[in-house]
């Protein structure tokens, strides 16, 4: 996995996300992002929205969203209303959740070019609570979680994380140091653990970063 540290760790994600997408595009005329929400993740979209891309190729999807009512602030949805693209949200107000899930699975590409992911105090990404190994080994695209931190949800799962053809872990703050060692000493009781390290790339802040000598860029 490529660690990366550096002063701005959001604009570094953007930039990074958009060279894989504009590349994607020239490759196979159409690229594919999936991201999750977060605190860390608004300054990223924000970057990664004034970047120069050719955004009527570009199609988001998202990597999980709380069950909560249309614009509701819990509501990963809300940071993605500004993105100038099509972008596919998980349908969590649906009255039927399984075949809403089935059906957001069958809207996924085959392979998902970029996967952007978040990392919890708790060592959870994605909806994947920790001490709940059912999201993680389920075999579907799209699972439902039962109620984690308050919310029932709706994630991708491993298959389609691990599938894509790369990941991008974005965090920050000094909250985040103790779980960012023990995640990259590879500690299994962590969810994140479950993510493939390989075409795996994370940016960090210097607060987030643990005291062993990593990679850093300016």
């Amino acid at each position: 996995m490529d660690i990366r540290v550096t002063d701005d760790p959001a604009e570094a994600a953007a930039a990074w996300i958009a060279r894989r997408l504009a590349d994607a595009v020239r490759r196979r005329g159409v690229a594919s992002l999936a991201l999750s929400g977060g605190s860390t993740a608004p300054p990223m979209i924000a970057a990664l929205i004034a970047s120069d891309l050719p955004w009527n190729s570009i199609a988001v999807w998202q990597v999980d969203e709380r069950v909560a009512p249309d614009r509701h602030h819990a509501r990963n949805a809300n940071q993605l209303a500004d993105l100038p693209c099509r972008v596919h949200l998980m349908p969590v107000m649906a009255s039927d959740l399984r075949a809403a899930a089935r059906r957001y699975a069958s809207s996924l590409p085959a392979r998902l070019d970029v996967v952007h992911l978040g990392l919890g105090n708790d060592g959870h990404t994605a909806s994947w609570p920790p001490g709940d190994s059912a999201a993680i080994a389920s075999q579907r695209p799209v699972e439902l979680v039962e109620p984690f931190n308050g919310w029932r949800r709706m994630t991708l799962t491993r298959r389609v994380v691990n599938g894509a053809r790369s990941r991008l872990f974005l965090v920050a703050g000094s909250s985040k140091r103790p779980i960012v060692e023990r995640w990259l000493l590879a500690d299994t009781s962590l969810p994140a653990t479950n993510v493939s390290r390989t075409a795996t790339i994370a940016f960090l802040d210097a607060s987030a970063a643990p005291s062993v000598r990593l990679h850093r860029t300016d």
